[in-house]
């Protein structure tokens, strides 16, 4: 297995795993993968069992991606398990990898590129027949990847998963995926968010933690020209920190802007440094907040 990588730097041939504990830190890698593949003119393939398909092309959206037209026309489809890897009622390693074979050919056909496909593999959690032929399968599928025309991200739940599981999957891949995390501690987690992009915070960001924050905040600004600040998942915030966005906001030059998410409780002490008052900086209430 090779070092961590960034999932913007995966490229045709690269067979990676992705282990996780947070479902929205998925589903911003995945949503990133996703986008590369329709930039680069790739047809993409997403194997969903946690999410179902219609919830999997929402969380796109609200990522900001436009999807409907890829949806439409075929560049992007998204499958169930029960339409993938158990469509004949159980698992067969043999099956599965010819399928994937026919996929690539399909889209090589299709005039695509190549073939990205993103494997939800939560299914092999559970009781299922033929579940014991899973690494079998990770090992077998190497081969579709030697003529770089298969891009693949396999991802693990690590609530569902053993050790042994998750270690086994992981030697049978090339490489990892992991998100770029710029601090953590166990208050809170800091790291880059791929789509939109920008910066990841969850936990309790006080004055011990601003230099921390203020390093993630410079990193976006030099790297994206909009950045998008996620804190909705951040249910505590002082003024030290608040104060490390509006001035992060500040910095910005014109014709580049910033979106920060958060809850009410942090939205109200962003707008007590000031936040409402920075014309390219936004302060949205995250979803599902009143």
């Amino acid at each position: 297995m090779g070092t961590p990588t960034s999932v913007e730097e995966l490229g045709p041939g690269d067979h990676a795993c992705l282990t996780f504990s947070d479902q929205d830190e998925r589903l911003d890698i995945v949503a990133a993968f996703v986008r590369v593949g329709l930039e680069q003119g790739q047809k993409i393939l997403c194997l969903t069992d946690q999410v179902p398909p219609e919830r999997l092309s929402a969380e796109f959206g609200e990522r900001g991606m436009p999807v409907a037209g890829p949806l439409r026309y075929g560049q992007l489809v998204l499958r169930t398990s029960d339409e993938s890897w158990l469509a004949e009622g159980g698992f067969a390693a043999t099956r599965v990898v010819r399928d994937v074979g026919e996929e690539v050919d399909r889209a090589r056909r299709e005039g695509y590129s190549g073939l990205r496909l993103a494997a939800d593999m939560g299914w092999a959690a559970r009781p299922v027949a033929g579940v014991e032929q899973l690494v079998v399968f990770e090992s077998s599928v190497n081969d579709l990847f030697a003529d770089d025309r298969l891009t693949a991200i396999c991802q693990y739940d690590r609530e569902q998963f053993d050790p042994v599981t998750l270690a086994s999957a992981a030697t049978a891949h090339a490489c990892t995926v992991a998100a770029i995390v710029y601090y953590e501690d166990p208050v809170v987690r800091i790291c880059r968010q791929h789509t939109p992009p920008g910066v990841r915070a969850a936990g309790e960001l006080d004055y011990s933690r601003v230099g921390a924050l203020s390093h993630a905040l410079g990193e976006a600004l030099r790297l994206d020209k909009h950045v998008h600040v996620n804190l909705a998942h951040v249910h505590f915030i002082d003024v030290a920190a608040a104060g490390a966005v509006v001035q992060a906001a500040l910095g910005m030059g014109s014709g580049r802007r910033m979106t920060v998410v958060a809850n009410a409780l942090v939205h109200k002490v962003l707008n007590l440094v000031g936040a409402a008052d920075v014309p390219n900086l936004r302060v949205v209430v995250a979803h599902g907040e009143p």
